[in-house]
This record gives C-alpha cells, structure tokens and sequence, in this order.
C-alpha cells in the first residue's frame, strides 16, 4: 500500500557515537548552513550531537520517502517548533495528501515520525529524579501542577510510592508533549485541560474539556536505558 510507505518511525541511540571534531564537522556540513546555528549555538557535546541527528534524520527521511535530492530538501519551523516542508511540490503528493513529521530527543534518544495523512508528534522522556536529599519526588513534582487535571494529578500523587509517582508524572508528561507536537502548539496550551485515560497504560485516549477526541491515537512506549516514548496521530 503506498500510504504505508510514509509511515515511518526510526529511533537513534547517540550514546556510544563519540565523533571526533574532524567527525563532527564532517557530519554538519552535508547540512544547509542555514542549520548549522541550530546545533553550534549548544555549548554541550551532547546537546550538539542530539541536535546534529535529529536535523540528519529530517532530511534523511524526507529523501527517503518522498524521493527529494538532499539539496532541494527546505525544511522549516513553526514558532511553536514544529518541522515542516517548504517550497516543493512534494510536500503535498496524491500518494501523500497531508505528509508530515515531527522528531524528538532526550536523553540517549533521538527519535523521528513521519506520517502520510494524520498528523503526528512524538516524544522521547529520559525521566530524572531528585539529586541527593534536597528535594522529595512531591516537592520535584509540586510546580507542575498546573499542568495536569485533577485526575490525572491524584493518579501521579496517590501512587504506591515514590517510585511509581515519578513514573507516572513522566508517562502522562510524554503523552501530553507527543498531543501538543502533533498540533504544534507550545506546552503552555492549557495542559490541565488535555486530559489522557488509559487501562494499565494502554487503550490510552484524551479528553479535552471533558470531550473524548475519537480520531486521534496515542501509544506509550518503555524503551531501553528507562527512556519513555509517545506517539501521538
């Protein structure tokens, strides 16, 4: 089926790929220098390398899958952030009405979706927990209140211990980073109002306001190194 070959979804481990400064240069430059701020302005290697393949795996699957040459390949962002095709013909195709992508990265992961019809966001969580004794796991948590619904929050509270709380913080945080990337809003989009269900983390579905949105669906992934990943369409 043709619509299936825009569906792709590839995920990057960058923690054992230490490039040289020769092998880094080399790897930046098969990049328009329009990108080359984007990653630079990171003074950490590690963010310049999450920065340098979430950009290579943009272009390497636009080329992929719709066929373009690497340099007529112009991908921008919405204010918001979002990637998306600009000035070319392929980036609306009768075999893709509606192509779009969107990529992620934290932690040892870099990740990217693709989707020929839907719109997609995905998220990639390396979940953190509090350094030494100076802050509990209620007291990390208790400035993201305003982000969660009051059901959501009693199910990260109320969990066995403290373990499972920050555990289920960072699964309701990934699922709401993948909806608000899928629509290309920013995280301050009323995030208490987006409201996500599920039956052991699965069957997983959101209301808004208290409407259930039918078309769209969600996954939520445990992946290796105790990263979290979020699938939105």
């Amino acid at each position: 089926m043709v619509l299936q070959e825009g569906v792709k979804r590839w995920l990057v481990d960058i923690s054992e790929w230490e490039p040289s400064p020769q092998d880094f240069s080399a790897a930046l430059s098969s990049l328009p220098q329009l990108d080359h701020h984007s990653i630079t302005r990171f003074v950490k290697l590690e963010d310049r390398k999450r920065a340098l393949v979430s950009r290579l795996l943009q272009y390497s699957l636009v080329h992929q899958v719709l066929g373009i040459p690497f340099q007529d390949i112009l991908i921008k962002r919405t204010f918001e952030g979002k990637p998306y095709l600009e000035g070319s013909d392929y980036s609306k195709t009768l075999d893709f009405p509606n192509f779009n992508f969107n990529v992620s990265h934290h932690g040892d992961y870099v990740a990217i979706a693709s989707e020929p019809i839907s719109l997609i966001g995905v998220d990639i969580v390396a979940p953190s927990t509090p350094i030494g004794n100076k802050e509990t796991v209620p007291e990390f948590i208790s400035s993201f209140t305003s982000y969660f619904s009051t059901l959501e929050w009693s199910n990260i509270v109320n969990a066995a211990n403290h373990d499972q709380m920050l555990t289920n913080f960072y699964r309701y945080w990934c699922l709401k980073e993948s909806y608000v990337k899928a629509i290309g809003k920013g995280v301050g989009e009323r995030l208490d109002k987006v409201e996500f269900h599920h039956i052991g983390w699965n069957n997983i579905y959101v209301k808004i306001d208290g409407t259930i949105l039918s078309d769209w669906k969600f996954w939520l992934s445990q992946l290796q190194k105790n990263h979290l990943g979020g699938d939105c369409r």
